[in-house]
């Protein structure tokens, strides 16, 4: 079956660039019709999408966190990677890789996870 695995440093400095990277297995980011997002949670609320990147390669972020975030893929690597730059503490969460079939902006409609990996910004 489909797995998803992020991996990363688990502590960020404040004003650095948060790098996470998700490793898909049993099956391919260029399968029509999946989409891969990230999402994640700050302790205390809620899940927050943050973006994500199609089946063919477009990209979608969410509007609050569009100018710092950039994902990419490595489709030799079965692997799409989150970057969120200039990051303070407010993003301290855990961080999940997720897919749904087509772009989905609410959080709740993945149906696929990661196990998440805590980052904390702190100096």
């Amino acid at each position: 079956q489909v797995q998803l695995v992020e991996s990363g440093p688990g502590l960020v400095k404040p004003s650095q660039t948060l790098s996470l990277t998700c490793t898909v297995s049993g099956g391919s980011l260029t399968a029509y019709p999946y989409y891969w997002a990230w999402i994640r949670q700050p302790p205390g609320q809620d899940p927050e999408w943050m973006g994500g990147i199609r089946y063919d390669g477009d990209t979608d972020y969410s509007p609050p966190l569009r100018s710092r975030t950039s994902i990419s893929r490595d489709t030799s690597r079965n692997q799409f990677t989150l970057h969120l730059s200039s990051v303070t503490p407010e993003d301290t969460a855990v961080y999940y890789c997720a897919r749904a079939e087509g772009l989905r902006t609410i959080a709740n409609a993945y149906g696929l996870w990661g196990q998440g990996m805590q980052v904390t910004v702190s100096s």
